[in-house]
């Protein structure tokens, strides 16, 4: 159960539900719950799963945030589980409202429900995102953990912070995003080259702006570097107009036309560096894909952005404050280290083997019939 999928929309928990469902369906049989993103009848199977639109298509941001809307929608929609046939369900927590309407059917049907956790928000940062509002939030979330019969939490570090934001006694299985080594591997580098490169959905908590910031302190400081942006979202065309304004617009590349897996791989490749800004990730697959690619990555020490721990392990990797200036020296800095761009013949760090999409999935498999 989730409202958004590949191949329409991507982000990291769209490639978690690929691969999982994909590798799970390979013992089981698997049904996927969305909104109606395709064209053509509601229920539609394919790859070995069957697809079925809950709900007509209903945006999933209004202006930069979720839509509260959609969510409520979405949430009624998923009522209609109440007469389909399913063993367990399991549903992706965002955007909460869902898994209130999916413990009541599976208490009705006897059934399992499993939820599947990116990250926990809290009281302090539910008030900085709503004001005086996010204490209702903070409700919400802290009322939907206990709907679950059990959590998978996709990194250790959103596990703790459930058992101890949250306070939970809901079973936690930690099962982070995986990635395919192989196939990563196999993918040469766009012929294309650029110094930086960063992947993900443009937000506000992904903090491109920051990035933009120190791009301008390099150029200012006498060393311009070039950056390719790899995503699209709300904040897309106020991203681009900052490029003009700090004057570095000919150096940032926006690419929100890139579809396929193997297209992000290859433009991550053909950098030498990959800057990761976000203050907010409950994991961060996109730094797991670059550093299997071979890539040094730049991320910041910001208390939220969990992906920090991933680049701590690696010996390429940089965690810096969360402040444009800062930022920006830790990717000169990088750019020095690593004058080249991968090749192919560099090798990922062994640690890496310890997330294979194959491993995650058999965790996911586990929990789903625990």
């Amino acid at each position: 159960m989730s409202d958004a999928i590949l191949p329409y929309h991507h982000g990291g928990k769209e490639l978690r539900i690929h691969q999982m469902t994909h590798r799970i369906a390979a013992s089981a049989e698997v049904h996927v719950y969305t909104m109606k993103w395709w064209d053509g009848p509601r229920v539609r199977c394919e790859g070995g799963i069957t697809f079925h639109a809950l709900s007509r298509l209903i945006p999933l941001y209004s202006r930069d945030r979720r839509s509260l809307r959609q969510a409520a929608l979405f949430a009624c929609a998923c009522s209609r589980l109440l007469t389909d046939r399913f063993d367990v369900l399991e549903a992706d927590h965002i955007p909460y409202a869902q898994l209130f309407v999916l413990r009541l059917i599976t208490r009705v049907r006897g059934k399992r429900l499993v939820a599947t956790w990116h990250e926990v928000w809290g009281k302090k940062y539910w008030h900085e995102y709503l004001g005086r509002v996010g204490a209702l939030a903070w409700w919400a979330e802290w009322l939907a953990v206990r709907m679950p019969d059990r959590i998978i939490a996709v990194s250790p570090e959103t596990a703790e912070r459930l058992r101890g934001v949250t306070r939970t006694k809901v079973p936690i299985t930690v099962a982070p995003n995986g990635v395919d080594l192989e196939a990563i591997a196999a993918v040469p580098p766009d012929p294309v080259g650029t110094d930086l490169v960063v992947v993900g959905r443009l937000l506000g908590h992904k903090r491109i702006d920051l990035l933009l910031e120190a791009l301008a302190l390099l150029d200012a400081q006498g060393s311009p570097v070039t950056c390719r942006v790899i995503g699209d979202g709300p904040e897309r065309v106020a991203l681009q107009e900052r490029a003009q304004a700090l004057g570095i617009a000919g150096s940032v590349e926006f690419r929100h036309d890139v579809a396929e897996e193997k297209e992000v791989y290859a433009l991550l490749k053909s950098a030498r560096v990959f800057a990761f800004p976000s203050a907010r990730e409950g994991f961060g697959l996109a730094v797991l894909e670059a550093l299997a690619c071979a890539l040094p990555v730049v991320t910041t020490s910001a208390p939220d952005n969990m992906a920090r721990h991933l680049v701590a392990r690696s010996r390429r990797g940089t965690v810096c404050e969360p402040t444009a200036a800062t930022f920006a020296a830790a990717l000169k800095d990088a750019l020095a280290r690593f004058p080249a761009a991968s090749d192919g013949g560099k090798e990922p760090e062994a640690w890496l083997t310890e997330y294979s999409a194959e491993a995650m999935a058999a965790r996911v498999r586990e929990a789903l019939l625990s």
